[in-house]
């Protein structure tokens, strides 16, 4: 006669295994793989100096070393604590999330860019910006075809042709 007791002991390892591992798998797959925040968005760097990885951790490599402040960048995609951010030229890695931040800026891509005194098309020109100039948005009307934004200290309003940071079809207010 064969002895059921250490079946029933084998048995019993199973279902503790199992009811113990079941949570803990279960806290594995509801863990938030980012912010829950609308993808893509755009941020911008907060420290003067800011790497990007080819992957979402320190173990991987530096593709880049960013080091201008406020400069804005689109997150593409999430993974824990980590962005995959994307800048004006569509160069792509990985970035903490400290080293971003919310605030909405912009960079002037076209050679040259008026910035007028209001929104009206026929508003007086107050400055001109140039390739590479960093400002921060203020304000964007989805109809509009002029943001407002402050450039070295200058406020005024720019036209959404003349800058990167902003999505076609976004609005900022």
């Amino acid at each position: 006669m064969v002895s059921l007791m250490p079946l029933m002991g084998v048995a019993r390892i199973l279902l503790l295994a199992t009811l113990f591992l079941i949570p803990c798998v279960t806290a594995v797959i509801a863990a938030p793989k980012g912010s829950g925040l609308p993808l893509p968005r755009f941020v911008s760097l907060q420290s003067t100096e800011a790497n990007l990885r080819t992957g979402p951790g320190l173990q991987y490599p530096i593709a880049w070393i960013y080091r201008r402040a406020e400069l804005p960048l689109e997150v593409i995609a999430e993974y824990r604590t980590w962005r995959k951010v994307r800048d004006w030229q569509g160069t792509a890695g990985w970035m903490h999330q400290s080293m971003l931040s919310g605030q909405r800026t912009l960079i002037v891509t076209a050679e040259r860019s008026a910035i007028q005194e209001g929104p009206e098309p026929a508003s007086p020109i107050i400055a001109i910006a140039e390739n590479g100039v960093i400002g921060r948005l203020l304000f964007c009307p989805q109809e509009g075809s002029l943001c407002q934004a402050e450039l070295r200290g200058r406020r005024g309003w720019i036209g959404r042709d003349t800058f990167w940071g902003m999505h076609p079809d976004e609005a900022l207010e």
